[in-house]
């Protein structure tokens, strides 16, 4: 059977969602994703390895369907997660909504199997203005700044993503999307920096990381599950095709998977909570990319595939708390269990996940990744990771359902049965394959880019882990009472970007506008006496010094063009002098 690439079906979703209404929009809704997932079934059993679906343009090979093990692993997650994410979302009224989880869902899925650089910025682009759209649908004035500062964020992405390509391809000709790191040993093209640049920031790299955590809480409580899902990871395929063995990915990566466990457990809305975690996660991959060995992109892949499971599954049951109690703080939660049992189960199933419990998703991948750092014998990153996925347990394994869930009463009850069945749903599909990978893991295993030589199921490896589980169990009732679960305010890199914007937007406001409307006024005044004086320069002088005679006008006239002569004189030496001091201090 011949195979279209999943990426159209999404779009062709989208153009036609709008003139859909009722439940005839809602098969259509759901159909795509089948439809798309029938598609990778096509291509993953049809064996199809290599270029098809070719254009040329403009001189140049559009590529839309490059196949191997890499873009199919990432097609079919992405193609499993937008059915379980259009499903959660199958009781949202609007067409709005539906057309942009298509479009941002279709430019994922077509950057996954794109084979050229065009073709990636194209769907990059579509990606990141399909998708601010799910944080103003978020309805909120915090939603509509919060999208603002996003897009401006994607956009500066977008554009070193741009100079990257027009200078790869001025330097090699080819716009082919293939490995653009360093070989044996050297150092990157300036090219393939600005290319590395765009990417990072898409995957949310300390200190380029804000716009994540600034806009996925302010999102609605449906597109915030899509947004879980797509961009970082489409960031993660890119750094795999493109870096794989870069070796400050290996340092960024270990900082991030830190960085992210630390303010997560020191934050308060359910959400944010979540979104750090997306860097902490995200972390693993990027690090898993630097080291570069068969192992380690293994790992990344895997760690990928299932992060976007749970990841989904944890910001279904966030979404579904919002949702019933209205209330995002954990400080304004507690006691939900007794009425909320059900959600609490599913995002346990998530939450241990996350924490790489043994016969979760979560731990079949990860533990690939740390495997794969100790073989090459760097301790520290090592470590790292290991503290990371401790941390990652203390914060959503244990703090947030304790707090949401058990804790103090906060006296909210909800009825957990005028929940919309389909969020329920999706959500028990997320967690069934959540267990499912964790205990039969070979059915990732076989899906990933390389041959797996690892057995997670080991003593060693299960021990560990569970003693690093407990370890943050004892830690987090240990400080229980020292400020966990308390109001929290973090400031984090965002903060900076957002006081330089506004001290940019007051000196634009105040200072420039004055400074325009004084030279405006003064050049008005001075056009007035010119005017003027090239009208009647003899009446103008007389009215202006009261001259009695042609002799007392003629020399005001004198004086007045000798200032002029010597003013004008006097500054155009200064710039001449200015620009020589500066081109002196340059050499």
């Amino acid at each position: 059977m011949e195979f279209i690439p999943p990426a159209i079906l999404f779009l062709i979703g989208a153009i036609i969602v709008p003139f859909l209404r009722g439940k005839i929009q809602k098969a259509w809704i759901l159909l795509i994703p089948l439809l798309a997932f029938i598609d990778m079934l096509i291509i993953y059993f049809g064996e199809y390895e290599g270029i098809f679906w070719t254009i040329e343009y403009a001189g140049f090979t559009l590529t839309f369907a490059r196949i191997d093990s890499l873009s199919i692993i990432f097609g079919f997650v992405f193609v499993i997660m937008s059915f379980i994410g259009n499903l959660y979302a199958l009781h949202v009224k609007g067409r709005g909504q539906p057309t942009f989880a298509f479009l941002y869902a279709g430019s994922a899925i077509g950057t996954v199997f794109c084979g050229d650089l065009i073709t990636l910025f194209i769907f990059w682009e579509i990606m990141a203005w399909s998708s601010v759209f799910l944080i103003w649908y978020g309805g909120r004035k915090e939603s509509g700044h919060a999208g603002l500062r996003y897009l401006l964020v994607h956009n500066v992405g977008g554009a070193l993503l741009f100079i990257g390509i027009v200078m790869h391809y001025s330097a090699t000709g080819s716009t082919d999307f293939g490995f653009l790191g360093a070989v044996a040993g050297g150092n990157l093209t300036l090219a393939s920096i600005f290319i590395l640049l765009g990417f990072i920031i898409n995957a949310a790299v300390p200190p380029l990381h804000a716009w994540l955590t600034d806009a996925y809480p302010e999102a609605s409580i449906t597109g915030a599950v899509f947004l879980s899902v797509f961009t970082t990871k489409t960031a993660v395929y890119v750094l795999i095709r493109g870096f794989p063995g870069t070796e400050i990915l290996i340092y960024l990566g270990a900082i991030m998977a830190v960085y992210g466990v630390v303010y997560a457990v020191l934050e308060n809305d359910i959400r944010r909570l979540l979104s750090y975690h997306i860097i902490s996660q995200v972390g693993y991959m990027v690090c898993a990319v630097g080291l570069g060995t068969a192992m380690a992109l293994n790992g990344a892949s895997a760690h990928a595939f299932a992060h976007i499971l749970y990841k989904g599954l944890l910001f279904m049951g966030a979404g579904a708390v919002i949702y019933m109690a209205g209330k995002s703080k954990l400080t304004e939660l507690g006691g939900l269990y007794k009425t909320m049992p059900l959600v609490f189960v599913l995002y346990m199933i998530g939450g241990f996940a996350i924490s790489s419990v043994p016969f979760f998703s979560g731990f079949v991948s990860k533990s690939m990744i740390i495997t794969g750092a100790g073989e090459l014998g760097m301790l520290l990153i090592w470590s790292m990771l290991v503290l990371a996925s401790a941390g990652t347990f203390l914060s959503v394994g244990i703090k947030l359902p304790y707090l949401a869930f058990f804790g103090k009463d906060s006296g909210i009850r909800v009825d957990e049965q005028k929940l919309p069945k389909n969020m329920l749903y999706a959500m028990g599909i997320a967690a069934f394959l959540c267990i499912f990978i964790g205990i039969y893991p070979l059915v990732l295993y076989d899906l990933l880019p390389y041959i797996v030589d690892f057995v997670p199921y080991t003593l060693s490896h299960v021990s560990t882990e569970i003693a690093f589980l407990m370890f943050a169990l004892l830690a987090f009732f240990m400080f229980l009472k020292y400020g966990v679960g308390t109001q929290t305010i973090s400031i984090d890199a965002d903060w900076i970007y957002r006081k330089l914007g506004n001290l940019t937007l007051r000196f634009i406001r105040t200072t420039l506008h004055n400074i325009a409307t004084n030279t405006s006024l003064l050049t008005l005044k001075f056009y007035q006496r010119v005017v003027k004086l090239s009208l009647a320069p003899y009446a103008y002088v007389i009215s202006k010094f009261k001259c009695k005679n042609v002799e007392d006008v003629e020399r005001e006239l004198d004086k007045s063009a000798y200032k002029f002569i010597t003013s004008s004189t006097t500054m155009a030496l200064l710039f001449l002098l200015i620009g020589f001091l500066v081109i002196m201090l340059n050499l």
